[in-house]
């Protein structure tokens, strides 16, 4: 986003607003949806590393075939992707490639943007996750609790969705992590919140979940794997250096916080930050 120019970045974000039907439209559509000439919307796929519109439209219809991938579908994919490498060394250079790339992919205003949200204390933080990414969510939730509070992680399945939902406003941020298969419960849940004022940070997968539309923040992360399962290694690399960005940004008040929390925990003998 930084590198585009005023006119390239309505078409970026009306693409993101609508991803990924508005990529699947003609360039004269696009243009008319963002309000610019067909000339910029050219551009900008070009500006992306695209040698035309019809490339742009060829990648991403593949990305709209792979973003509903079955771990059935994916086992031939894995197999073809190894072709013949030792099983271990596909293994690292598989998690340390999709590490990168979710690093080297980031945009940086959008990270920057989810480090202040989580770090203000004038919001409420309530984290949501899916099936697999619950875990991510938990994760997180722990270690924003040791340095800042009012965290709460809302379990599926009881009343505190309901809850947190019934009370939400302006003073909520909402992380929801979101990967494909996408649920829709997750989605109705971040329209709800929105709707009632409450700041969405999305952390989702380099296909973007529907809810990438009304985020103030989109963090994607790659989920390729050397498994027929999506991997978490890149989304947990990511909420690691949320971690670290919000400790930072807090300083001395964090400190302040885990010396405190030290000082009531000493006589169980835990200490924050322990691996348990």
């Amino acid at each position: 986003m930084d590198e585009l120019s005023t006119a390239e970045r309505k078409v970026a974000r009306t693409l993101l607003a609508t991803y990924p039907a508005a990529g699947l439209e003609s360039a004269a559509d696009l243009a008319k949806r963002a309000k610019v000439s067909t000339p910029t919307v050219l551009r900008f796929v070009t500006r992306l590393g695209y040698e035309g519109y019809p490339d742009f439209q060829r990648v991403l219809i593949h990305e709209v075939h792979e973003r509903m991938g079955s771990p059935l579908e994916q086992f031939d994919e894995q197999e073809a992707r190894r072709s013949g490498q030792q099983f271990l060394p596909y293994v690292a250079s598989t998690f340390v490639t999709t590490v990168k790339d979710t690093f080297d992919h980031i945009p940086r205003h959008d990270f920057l943007r989810a480090v202040e949200l989580l770090a203000d204390g004038r919001h409420r933080l309530r984290l949501v996750g899916g099936r697999f990414s619950h875990v991510l969510a938990e994760y997180l939730a722990a270690h924003l609790h040791i340095v800042r509070g009012d965290v709460v992680c809302l379990s599926a399945g009881d009343m505190s969705r309901a809850g947190a939902l019934l009370d939400a406003s302006r003073r909520d941020v909402f992380v929801i992590f979101d990967y494909r298969r996408y649920q829709p419960s997750t989605f109705e849940l971040a329209g709800t919140a929105a709707a009632a004022g409450a700041t969405i940070v999305l952390l989702t997968d380099q296909y973007l979940s529907p809810i990438a539309d009304i985020a103030e923040a989109v963090l994607p992360a790659r989920v390729d794997a050397p498994s027929p399962f999506d991997s978490l290694v890149p989304a947990m690399a990511l909420v690691e250096s949320l971690v670290a960005g919000v400790s930072d940004k807090l300083g001395p008040a964090a400190r302040k916080r885990v010396r405190h929390l030290e000082e009531l925990q000493v006589d169980a003998g835990w200490t924050p930050g322990s691996v348990e």
